[in-house]
């Protein structure tokens, strides 16, 4: 039979089938991952090439992120409506077409216009690939599940640099995001022919449009004012975008406290570990960006390196996330949840805390060893975090915990890069020593947040659902 055509089953989709609808998960979650960070790096060779200045090519970046952020949890609320199995393939179908529109862009508004269709692309992916997961995996290996997956959006958020760098090196802008083309396509089959079908009650509900557009509307002037802050926009636009926030950000949670099914989930906010798990991701990935988007200034800055060697230097955070994701996966299914990430994010913090300490001029093996540490505190972490949060959700409300979870990821690392790019200003000196110290004292933070867990998860580590 084939597995596309399947209705979720109560213990998961039998293996091999399990295998290939997980790869297909993969090879999408990549794509949109990776695409968030790849851009970076060739900002000024993009700025270069289209004759714009690197204060307009960042919007470049910013239209990707700034779709995804808005979108995402609208388009985990049509998961929960019509389906994820079709909300992914429609997102992977988007991302693969505007991709080549990206690579064949001829001027930076072309370029512009086609990142922010790839961001909605790269949004419907995200919003509903855990939901997946859900299904994909029995209930007794779901924090195996949950661990890969943490593991691809790890690994790729963190690789995209070094691979940037490595495409720059051989080749034009172009091909970053042509290399999406193939690769898009050939998840769209697997995933058409392997994705399970989760059951749906027909004409139960519909999708809330005023919620949308005010979902929208609130995310988008959350971005707004962080941006604002750390570009010297006028002080004054600033101030009306934060009013306008307070007062639309209001009335959307007042409104979503009386549906339902809320686009914003309100409702699963009210489930004690889901929130602190919640609160725990925000501050964490928070804490990450302070570390990624500095460190290459002080590689590159302080120590001279060029991009490719800067990207190798990192690549040991990824590698140390690919060993102790998967391994936090088997764990949580013995430690409690909220014990296993404290010690994660303890073990991150010490990590940034002596990256903090490197000396004037350390050694390759100086930087590896606590870059390494970082991402092996990480990758301990994310695993049963991410476990806790989709598990505390009721079944039908899997889209709703996926989309917040990458929309609380989403947030966190614009917020971090916006705080970074304040403390360079406030630090021209050293601004990434302090970058890497505050995210040490974040990273503390989240361990506590982590460790108020531990009476809310019962006896139990990480519980899957009942059924429905």
């Amino acid at each position: 039979m084939n597995p596309a055509k399947m209705k979720q089953n109560q213990d998961g989709m039998p293996m091999p089938s399990r295998l290939w609808a997980i790869a297909s998960i993969g090879f999408g979650i990549t794509l949109s991952v990776l695409d968030g960070a790849i851009a970076n790096v060739a900002l000024p060779t993009i700025a270069s090439d289209l004759n714009t200045t690197p204060t307009y090519s960042i919007w470049v970046v910013n239209a990707y992120q700034l779709a995804m952020t808005i979108s995402l949890l609208s388009m985990s609320s049509i998961g929960d409506i019509y389906g994820y199995r079709k909300v992914y393939i429609a997102g992977l179908a988007l991302f693969t077409c505007t991709s080549l529109f990206c690579a064949l862009s001829t001027s930076l508004p072309m370029l512009i216009v086609a990142r922010g269709l790839q961001g909605f692309g790269a949004a419907a992916i995200t919003s509903v690939n855990t939901a997946l997961v859900r299904i994909i995996y029995p209930s007794h290996f779901l924090s195996r599940g949950i661990g890969l997956n943490a593991l691809i959006v790890s690994v790729a958020s963190a690789a995209g640099p070094t691979i940037a760098a490595m495409i720059l090196s051989v080749t034009t802008w172009q091909w970053l995001f042509a290399v999406n083309i193939p690769i898009g396509i050939a998840a769209f089959f697997m995933s058409c022919k392997f994705l399970p079908a989760n059951p749906i009650k027909r004409n139960e509900r519909t999708f809330d449009k005023l919620g949308g557009v005010m979902n929208a509307l609130t995310f988008a002037l959350v971005i707004g004012v962080i941006e604002g802050f750390t570009h010297d926009f006028n002080i004054f636009l600033i101030l009306l975008a934060f009013v306008a926030l307070m007062v639309i950000g209001y009335l959307y949670i007042r409104r979503e406290r009386k549906q339902e099914y809320p686009i914003f989930p309100v409702d699963l906010l009210r489930i004690p570990a889901f929130s602190l798990s919640i609160l725990t991701s925000l501050i964490s990935f928070f804490a990450q960006m302070l570390a990624m988007v500095s460190l290459p200034f002080f590689l590159q800055g302080a120590m001279g390196r060029n991009a490719v060697s800067t990207g190798l230097l990192i690549t040991p955070w990824p590698l140390a996330t690919m060993v102790f994701a998967p391994l936090a996966g088997v764990l949580v299914t013995k430690i409690n949840a909220g014990v296993l990430g404290g010690v994660g994010l303890s073990i991150f913090a010490v990590g940034l805390f002596l990256l903090g300490q490197l000396p004037a001029h350390p050694t390759d093996l100086d930087i590896i060893w606590r870059v390494a540490l970082c991402g092996a505190g990480f990758g301990l972490f994310q695993t049963p975090n991410n476990s806790t949060i989709i598990s505390s959700a009721p079944n039908t409300r899997s889209g709703g915990a996926s989309g917040m979870l990458g929309t609380t990821r989403l947030v966190g690392q614009t917020t971090g890069a916006a705080v970074v790019a304040l403390l360079f200003k406030l630090f021209p000196d050293n601004g990434t020593h302090v970058s890497l110290f505050l995210g040490s004292g974040i990273a503390v933070l989240a361990a506590f947040v982590s460790l108020l867990r531990i009476g809310k998860l019962g006896t139990s580590p990480v519980k899957a659902t009942p059924p429905e």
